[in-house]
């Protein structure tokens, strides 16, 4: 059944590593498989009716990709996307087709982009440029010199070169200074090699004594001398605390005010995810905006079996999964600087206890893994409540990246 779906989340990333959008797919065992027009037209439906309220599109100036077959060209669902976010891949050879032709013409003057996959770079299939805003580059790391040529060549043409298959950083950074727009695939979940050595900042670890201090339910006036030592510590905290939307009728002025409205659990998860941004050396804007996508989707999953204030701590186990990427550290390294609750700790380090399964379940939605449709049944939650938690948090997510 189609239903019985699970959503695939791809970013697509610029040359900076920042997030410029996302493809969403299912998730399939043979990444070859004939697509299916049931199957894409339901999961263009239930990306537009999850990602559109009546304010409009929810995430924000995001591209959305979608696979696509001539038959879809049509489908209702594309009226509910924005056309200058909504890009369709679409294969070359249903170019072919006349009426085909006509449909993505049509898209093309209402300003939907149109993605050519499965055109040979090297043979500069210019005939289809008239026709596409985007083309999908097939990464052939063994013959990278030929390829280049072209991608320089393409680099003078209107239409944005889009690389799939880049496996390796080096790969990424050759891609990106021959001019290549944007990237796709899960590179960013593969350490980035560095042989510097790091530690924690001022900063991070007057984060970490504040965590602590939640922990143990300071008071809030001791809170606020520590937080006064940094103004811009503060400033950041309380954006954080008014990004997401607590459904709040008032911004919240103050680190008192905010354990007044929220308590101490929610200024913990912002305290994690202020940790992940306060690097001096930067930090990869994918790497946190998958954090706290992971963080939330794990959360909200827990929220459907568990009292909210224990699926509190799955966003916080969410974060901390990427934190040591995030602070250049090892795992154990970041363990030892603060004591996180035992069944967040079992859950980083091996996936196990109570909240282990739920943060395996958000990890393998970022990747094509088979274990969704296990690890979700293991939890006894359905498909269609797995989908929809997982745009819901990528919204949230959206909302406080934004404020970093």
């Amino acid at each position: 059944m189609i239903e019985d779906n699970f959503i695939l989340r791809e970013p697509l990333l610029d040359p900076k590593q920042r997030v410029i959008g996302f493809q969403f797919s299912w998730q399939q065992a043979d990444s070859n498989a004939q697509l299916d027009s049931q199957n894409l037209d339901y999961l263009l439906e239930f990306v537009a009716g999850h990602l559109n309220d009546d304010d409009g599109f929810l995430l924000a100036d995001s591209l959305v990709f979608l696979e696509a077959l001539p038959e879809l060209l049509h489908a209702d669902g594309l009226k509910s996307f924005p056309p200058k976010n909504t890009v369709l891949i679409l294969h070359k050879k249903y170019f072919a087709d006349e009426s085909t032709l006509e449909a993505v013409k049509e898209l093309r003057a209402l300003g939907f982009g149109i993605c050519l996959r499965g055109a040979e770079v090297t043979t500069l299939e210019r005939s289809f440029f008239a026709f596409v805003s985007h083309i999908e580059v097939q990464l052939n790391a063994a013959n990278f010199a030929s390829q280049a040529k072209m991608y320089a060549s393409l680099k003078q043409s209107s239409v944005k070169m889009v690389a799939r298959n880049v496996s390796t950083w080096q790969d990424f950074d050759a891609c990106a200074a021959l001019g290549l727009d944007s990237f796709v695939g899960k590179l960013h979940l593969i350490p980035r090699p560095s042989s510097a050595p790091k530690s924690l900042n001022p900063a991070q670890t007057t984060i970490l004594q504040l965590m602590e201090m939640v922990r143990k339910n300071a008071d809030v006036q001791q809170l606020e001398l520590v937080v006064k030592r940094d103004a811009t510590l503060a400033y950041k905290l309380l954006r954080y605390i008014n990004s997401a939307g607590f459904g709040l009728r008032t911004e919240i002025q103050s680190l008192k005010h905010a354990v007044q409205m929220l308590g101490y659990s929610p200024l913990y998860r912002w305290l994690t995810v202020l940790l992940a941004t306060a690097s001096t050396s930067g930090y990869s804007p994918v790497l946190l905006e998958t954090a706290i996508v992971r963080g939330r989707f794990a959360e909200l999953l827990g929220q459907m079996k568990m009292p909210k204030s224990e699926a509190e701590n799955l966003f916080v186990a969410g974060m901390f999964s990427l934190l040591d990427r995030l602070l250049g550290l090892p795992m154990e390294d970041v363990l030892s600087t603060i004591q996180l609750p035992e069944v967040v700790t079992e859950a980083l380090i091996s996936r196990e206890g109570v909240f282990g399964p739920y943060l395996a379940l958000a990890e393998a939605c970022e990747l094509n893994s088979m274990l969704v449709g296990s690890l979700a049944e293991s939890l006894k939650i359905s498909a269609e409540d797995v989908n929809t938690a997982h745009l819901a948090a990528l919204v949230w997510a959206k909302n406080v990246a934004t404020a970093a």
